[in-house]
């Protein structure tokens, strides 16, 4: 079997030039599923999670999380080490769209309660979510080369919420983690509450 080195990122096996993974492929490293979780965290180096320079972006993906209490939203903080204090500085910035089942509400907006200048608080990247049996949000956050020793961090966060007021709404957040030592964990939780039901998965991408 003949080993093939790509762009510094580590060895692939191969036996021929066409089973070596082409860069830009999305790898799945992580699922955990909530279960009246207060958090669900990845840490690299535990429980197969690998965050580090294996791959220069990694992307959380939300499928139907359900919280338990009405109208929260969901929300992330990342932390370098061993450290586990979550509280890393921010600057953001949110936008959402969003329309009710009535056809009486439509509107695009800077959302200023969501974002951060120089903040260190748990980043909110969803609208409130409502916690009825048919209600949740799903979406996706990436995350650029966190273990990056020189710059900033860069996240981009777009999520899909459906609210107890029947409105459906869109929310994009944007900023930077500004730190330029390497984070090793991710932590997810909700704005109050524990995340009732849903997955969160991690992928690494080439």
């Amino acid at each position: 079997m003949a080993l093939v080195k790509l762009n510094n990122r580590g060895v692939r096996s191969a036996t021929t030039f066409g089973s070596i993974s082409a860069l830009g492929e999305m790898r799945f490293i992580k699922k955990q599923t909530a279960s009246s979780s207060s958090t669900i965290s990845f840490i690299d180096g535990t429980s197969d999670v690998v965050l580090d320079d294996t791959y220069k972006e990694y992307l959380f993906t939300f499928n139907n999380i359900h919280p338990e209490t009405d109208q929260k939203r969901i929300t992330f903080q990342v932390d370098t080490g061993t450290n586990t204090s979550y509280n890393q500085t921010i600057t953001s910035s949110t936008f959402q769209a969003y329309h009710n089942e009535g056809d009486t509400t439509a509107t695009l907006e800077y959302v200023t309660g969501a974002d951060q200048a120089q903040g260190t608080a748990f980043q909110m990247i969803s609208d409130a979510t409502g916690n009825a049996n048919d209600e949740c949000v799903s979406g996706y956050l990436h995350l650029f080369d966190p273990s990056n020793t020189t710059f900033v961090k860069h996240f981009i966060a777009r999520t899909q919420a459906g609210e107890g007021s029947g409105y459906s709404s869109e929310q994009y957040t944007a900023g930077y983690i500004n730190t330029t030592t390497a984070l090793t964990r991710v932590q997810f939780k909700m704005s109050d509450g524990d995340i009732d039901a849903g997955d969160i998965c991690l992928y690494g991408i080439n």
